[in-house]
């Protein structure tokens, strides 16, 4: 990994208000470029919104797209990668929750999520790929709200060679201070067990869509210790520099770096 700074927001982002959230995801995009960093991560869905209800279809759009299509001119006119979420609806029908990747003069990268919450399973499909993405030196993840409980999925990252993973949210309900707490029990164990960064920014306000969210950021660092965090419930941007000393300081400790130890063959039979 070489040093990267990264931007994280917290965005509030109403449904199928498309044009109103492109206009305030680019407003975040030129912040970010002005203080320097390469990559900026948005929440889950921030650019069609996010909805439990079947009209989220009505704002869903292909990948490639009218969407995608202003991103990537965006990353290529401020010269920085955008990690942007989106409704996304396939040839079939198909309705994701997908986060693009969206680098400069490059193909679009996709992240389907993968667990689909109990409420979202009427509307949603599932993805079926773990893809990780490389810039500038850097290899990272991508996991959406829900897919964040399922600490295999960071580990399989890991083994793969991630050194971020950036964890957008579209987490609704409860206080500022309580969506905090809950992201404390596990957010930095994901960081901790798999000696990697953990980047993890939310929603917030109303969606007018019958959905309020608390909104919260988060940058973990490889020893599970925050780096710097947002907890003001308020639209916002947080700035780090994310540094590889940190990284090979955990991962060159024989004693705090415990995937090369892993037994695999202990799961050969369950999957794992």
């Amino acid at each position: 990994m070489k040093d990267i700074r990264i931007a994280v927001v917290v965005s509030d982002s109403p449904v199928s208000k498309i044009g109103h959230n492109l206009n305030q995801t680019a407003r975040w995009i030129k912040i970010a470029k002005n203080r320097g960093a390469s990559i900026i991560c948005f929440p889950e869905m921030n650019i069609t919104g996010y909805s439990v209800r079947t009209d989220i279809s009505e704002a869903a759009e292909p990948v490639p797209g009218p969407v995608t299509d202003k991103l990537s001119n965006l990353a290529s006119e401020e010269n920085i990668v955008i990690l942007a979420g989106m409704a996304e609806k396939d040839e079939n029908g198909r309705i994701f929750a997908s986060h693009i990747v969206v680098k400069p003069y490059e193909d679009l990268g996709v992240y389907r999520k993968l667990y689909i919450a109990p409420p979202e399973r009427p509307i949603y499909t599932p993805g079926d790929k773990i893809p990780l993405f490389e810039t500038q030196g850097v290899k990272f993840g991508i996991q959406l709200c829900y897919d964040t409980h399922f600490p295999e999925l960071s580990t399989h990252m890991a083994i793969n060679g991630a050194d971020i993973i950036f964890m957008p949210h579209a987490s609704p309900r409860g206080t500022v201070d309580e969506k905090f707490k809950s992201w404390m029990r596990h957010l930095p164990a994901r960081a901790y067990d798999n000696s990697l960064f953990v980047v993890a920014c939310n929603q917030t306000g109303e969606n007018e869509n019958g959905i309020g969210f608390p909104g919260v950021s988060l940058i973990i660092d490889p020893s599970g210790n925050i780096i710097k965090k947002d907890v003001t419930g308020e639209e916002n941007i947080i700035i780090a520099d994310l540094k590889a000393g940190d990284l090979n300081r955990v991962r060159n400790n024989r004693m705090s770096f415990f995937l090369p130890n892993r037994r695999a063959d202990l799961y050969s039979d369950s999957g794992l």
